[in-house]
């Protein structure tokens, strides 16, 4: 139960897709190292990731203020060593805040070697799949990993009937989102050196896809 002082806010579709997320970032993580984890949202996730996945590094981040906060209720609820303070960081900045000098020395002992972004390209502008996609390119060395989990379109049209509507009521919150093509997203993330690796059906009709840093970039 919530206290009147508890910041935490809560996302129902987290404790269905937590697990099934988890076996995936098992499986394409590295050993170690710190993952970045983009627009963390309530912070249910990074307090659910972070003790499972040791002994890498959690970095939760959000550009939100209000969700920075709830991120830090729930890690106050539930803490762990090896799951960061959240950092407000702005996927379309052009540098990122891990990217200033304090924070890169700070990062030295455990470099970021994966980001992580859960549900945003598609509740976001595109410009804001395209800045994941330029930052994951600036901060990755060669055979990083970029993990993205959401609903896509496959060949400009939805794989499910509930995937369409969910479009249709994003696009009505804002005509900016909406669920994105796959291919679309494959070349942007080509166009900055990520190379498709995988793709995994998840459940309610969405798909973890995983790109790897290229290390070849002539």
């Amino acid at each position: 139960m919530k206290t009147p002082q508890d910041a935490r806010q809560y996302a129902p579709a987290t404790q269905r897709n937590r697990e099934p997320i988890l076996e995936v970032l098992l499986q394409v993580l590295p050993a170690s190292g710190t993952i970045l984890e983009i627009a963390s949202g309530t912070g249910e996730h990074a307090v659910f990731f972070a003790p499972r996945l040791s002994p890498r590094k959690w970095l939760p981040t959000d550009a939100n203020p209000q969700l920075r906060a709830s991120i830090i209720a729930w890690t106050e609820n539930f803490p762990c060593d090896n799951l960061y303070p959240p950092l407000e960081l702005d996927v379309i900045e052009p540098v990122w805040a891990v990217e200033k000098e304090a924070l890169t020395e700070w990062l030295s002992a455990s470099p970021i070697v994966a980001i992580v972004n859960i549900n945003m390209i598609h509740i976001s502008p595109w410009s804001a799949c395209l800045g994941l996609m330029a930052g994951a390119n600036r901060i990755l060395s060669p055979g990083g990993i970029l993990y993205l989990y959401g609903p896509f379109k496959q060949g400009g049209e939805h794989t499910a009937p509930s995937n369409a509507a969910f479009d249709e009521s994003l696009r009505a919150q804002n005509p900016e989102w909406g669920v994105r093509n796959f291919d679309d997203v494959v070349a942007a993330a080509s166009a900055q050196h990520l190379t498709l690796q995988h793709t995994y059906q998840m459940p309610a009709n969405n798909l973890s896809v995983v790109f790897q840093r290229s290390t070849n970039l002539d």
